[in-house]
């Protein structure tokens, strides 16, 4: 409405009338009719704008609302999933086995290998080159298990002290009796030279890396008959 009151003293008021004797009043009137119509339009073009402005942003706020809340729920779900606790896996130490242990002594030998006795066993060592039959559970230093005859189900068959598995495992086993059971603290110079890459739910082990074995001397083949 500002536009069309303008001063009568304007360029645009003395050309109006300059080249007008007249004006009625009734065309005064359809003017500002008109005009006030025009005006009407504009500012309900601008409310619809104005409202399609506001819902647009009102659907933002609920779209924002609704993955706000789904990844608040999916972080949720993920943190207390996070917090399950590992898969129980078999031992051959439990819970009490290791409170035990903390009492007994460290033999170490010379080549730098360490054990310490769960259990002793009965009866002969298997001489060198003698198949043996054995449960072991392979860990890093950290407790986590990378390999066990446990979860296998069946014990570990080799020929002891010749070279078919680390040498930690050979010396510490050579000493060992039938069913005897007994932690070894492997060096890294007689664990894995090469290491082992890590898989779906076993750690990676260095190259060169101390490792800890805990290994139950099951039997003997051919040993237990010509005993008897």
């Amino acid at each position: 409405m500002a536009s069309l009151l303008l001063p009568l003293g304007s360029a645009f008021g003395k050309g109006l009338f300059a080249n007008n004797q007249g004006i009625s009043s009734d065309r005064v009137r359809a003017l500002v009719v008109r005009c006030s119509n025009s005006d009407h339009k504009a500012e309900a073009s601008r409310a619809s704008e104005w409202r399609d402005e506001f819902n647009v942003i009102k659907r933002r706020d609920l779209m924002g609302l609704v993955f706000g809340f789904s990844s608040l729920f999916i972080d949720s779900f993920d943190a207390k999933g996070a917090g399950l606790p590992p898969e129980q896996k078999p031992r051959l130490c439990d819970d009490t086995c290791e409170k035990e242990l903390e009492n007994v002594p460290m033999v170490t030998t010379e080549s730098g290998l360490q054990y310490k006795d769960i259990k002793v066993g009965e009866g002969p060592s298997p001489p060198v080159g003698f198949q043996v039959a054995a449960n072991y559970v392979a860990m890093v230093p950290s407790g986590q298990i990378f390999d066990s005859s446990l979860e296998k189900g069946l014990p570990y068959i080799f020929r002891v002290g010749s070279g078919q598995v680390i040498k930690g495992l050979d010396e510490g086993i050579l000493s060992m009796k039938i069913g005897g059971k007994r932690r070894l603290y492997i060096p890294g110079s007689l664990a894995f030279p090469k290491g082992l890459t890590s898989a779906p739910g076993r750690p990676r082990v260095s190259a060169n890396s101390p490792v800890v074995f805990d290994v139950s001397l099951e039997y003997i083949p051919g040993l237990e008959l010509e005993e008897e």
